[in-house]
């Protein structure tokens, strides 16, 4: 099932999430921005386009929307890409060099339909300006979020995503240790390299998000979260290189867990 979430007065949450077998679950997000040019953010997952594309006609009119901001290439980002393509012929993609790269090995993009942008670059609408940036911590190179300035949202791609038993609505919601728990597990498996990172550099990247004083953060794998909800946010992914990394099951693992599901 995909939810509608009415988060800002012009924005709409497509979310649904998927169960990480003994570790909780994730959420998967897709936004709308509503507006004289409307902006779907993501696509959903491949498993569940005809689902997200029901979903997204509740909240808008496929027809109406005039760009895909695509965050990144990864297969929860883009079920449903390829279809609005198909569907709406005046859609454009805003997108990385890389994304453009990476989307050619599988299902190439029309470059007369591809606005390419870098970190810090501005792309002015009728009513609104998106700067792109590149988050904190990402698990693809082509990943792109932004800061929209009419809403004052911050849309993280997988930055600040949490693995949690039940996903609320609103990430204010968590308790602050359950939140911290969920955040610093997710970016240990979406982004492994932060164990490695240089803590002052990490420290100065959570520095620009913080001076851009968002009133919404939009992760693709949190529920919104207020701008007061900020730094925990930051306080957890700051924690990150000083915890355990993850390590997941081997095989032998695997084969215990099975017998035990099957008995």
């Amino acid at each position: 099932m995909i939810k509608k979430i009415h988060t800002a007065a012009d924005i709409d949450v497509l979310t649904t999430s998927i169960p990480l077998a003994h570790f909780g679950h994730v959420a998967i997000n897709a936004f709308v921005l509503h507006g004289r040019e409307p902006v779907l953010v993501d696509t959903g997952m491949v498993q569940q386009r005809d689902l997200f594309m029901s979903a997204l006609r509740e909240v808008i009119d496929p027809a109406e929307l005039r760009w895909i901001w695509l965050t990144h290439t990864d297969f929860d980002h883009i079920g449903a890409l390829q279809a609005l393509l198909d569907e709406n012929p005046k859609i454009r993609v805003i997108t990385s060099f890389l994304g453009v790269g990476i989307m050619s090995l599988a299902a190439p993009l029309p470059m007369d339909r591809v606005y390419l942008v870098s970190p810090g670059d501005k792309l002015t609408l009728a009513d609104r300006t998106l700067t792109a940036f590149r988050p904190p911590a990402f698990d693809n190179p082509s990943t792109l979020g932004f800061h929209d300035d009419k809403s004052r949202a911050l849309f993280s791609s997988d930055a600040f995503g949490a693995c949690l038993p039940s996903p609320p609505e609103r990430a204010e919601d968590l308790a602050e240790d359950e939140l911290r728990e969920g955040q610093v597990f997710w970016a240990s498996v979406d982004s492994p390299w932060l164990h490695k990172v240089d803590r002052g550099i990490l420290a100065r990247e959570l520095d620009v998000v913080r001076r851009m004083e968002p009133a919404l953060v939009l992760s693709s794998h949190l529920a919104p979260a207020s701008g007061r909800t900020l730094e925990r946010l930051l306080s957890a992914l700051e924690s990150v290189p000083a915890a355990p990394p993850f390590v997941g099951p081997n095989q032998a693992a695997l084969e215990a867990m099975m017998q035990a599901a099957a008995a």
